[in-house]
């Protein structure tokens, strides 16, 4: 397949590039390089350089890419910095996504993988969290991430654009070659995922038969704690503790359950251990310890 890739040039967007060439897919990746790294770009990918504030842009390089799929990973994504810029959020993860939208409708581009969070669920009732519980984001992020999600139902049903979106939370570790300028973050019990079965669940989700969303997970929760202290014993290395208070719009405890993409697409993580994601970006950062600026 032909895939066109925004947000590329990051963090999660840079494996799936990997792992989709890997396996013998076209990829063309478009990014503004704000928050991703040129460094990041796959070699075998072709980059296009372009912001999606720019319907204009966007729209001539999917008609010149003319790919069968799209996934979208462009979006800004701290909890914390949405709570004092909403606006950014806002017209970043909602305005630009329908330039996207409508772009793809335009070149006649029927198909896109969504990567959401499970932030839209907020505090919930129970954990761990499936599709089924109620949706109260208390973040500007989560919001706009589910705002984008309710307008992909009606893409959907009023344009025939068939979608999956992805609800996850902490992606962790990396895969040889790609990993993540990683900086100290929150202090709540969350659901690591290893970013190359994050990688391989986009990439079943592009032969799903139906417009769908699905939580993905391990099912289980580590505290900052205890993923401190597991880096303690991975990287041998003596690791300071500063304490602060909570984040504004930070739900205390979010585990999801990702048993419903596993019955309908055969998602089945490989790399469930806190020691296996913590192991896999030490390496990477060894490899790169000046990460992409190297």
């Amino acid at each position: 397949m032909k895939i066109f890739v925004v947000g590329g040039a990051g963090y999660i967007g840079s494996i799936c590039t990997e792992i989709l060439l890997d396996e013998g897919h076209e990829v063309a990746i478009f990014d503004n390089l704000t928050e991703g790294h040129r460094a990041a770009v796959d070699a075998r990918a072709r980059f296009i350089e372009g912001d999606l504030q720019d319907r204009q842009s966007i729209e001539s390089a999917l008609a010149k890419s003319r790919p069968d799929a799209v996934m979208h990973f462009a979006a800004n994504a701290l909890v914390g910095e949405s709570m004092q810029n909403p606006s950014k959020y806002f017209r970043n993860n909602i305005a630009n996504g329908l330039n996207l939208l409508d772009a793809m409708l335009a070149t006649g581009v029927k198909r896109i993988v969504f990567s959401s969070t499970c932030a839209i669920f907020g505090p919930p009732d129970r954990v761990p969290i499936d599709e089924t519980l109620p949706t109260r984001p208390i973040n500007p992020y989560g919001e706009s991430k589910l705002a984008f999600e309710k307008v992909l139902r009606w893409y959907d049903e009023i344009h025939d654009l068939r979608f999956v979106s992805l609800r996850y939370f902490n992606a962790a570790g990396a895969s040889g070659n790609f990993g993540e300028d990683e900086t100290p973050d929150g202090t709540c019990i969350r659901d690591y995922i290893h970013i190359v079965d994050l990688a391989r669940a986009h990439i079943l989700a592009l032969d799903s038969p139906k417009s769908e969303f699905y939580n993905l997970g391990t099912g289980g929760g580590s505290s900052v704690r205890e993923v401190i202290e597991c880096c303690r014993q991975i990287t041998g290395r003596k690791i300071d503790i500063v304490e602060k208070p909570r984040r504004p719009g930070d739900p205390p405890r979010l585990i999801a359950s990702s048993e419903k993409i596993k019955r309908e697409l055969g998602w089945q993580p490989q790399f469930q251990s806190l020691d296996a994601i913590i192991e896999s970006a030490w390496k990477w950062h060894q490899k790169f310890p000046h990460g992409y600026d190297d």
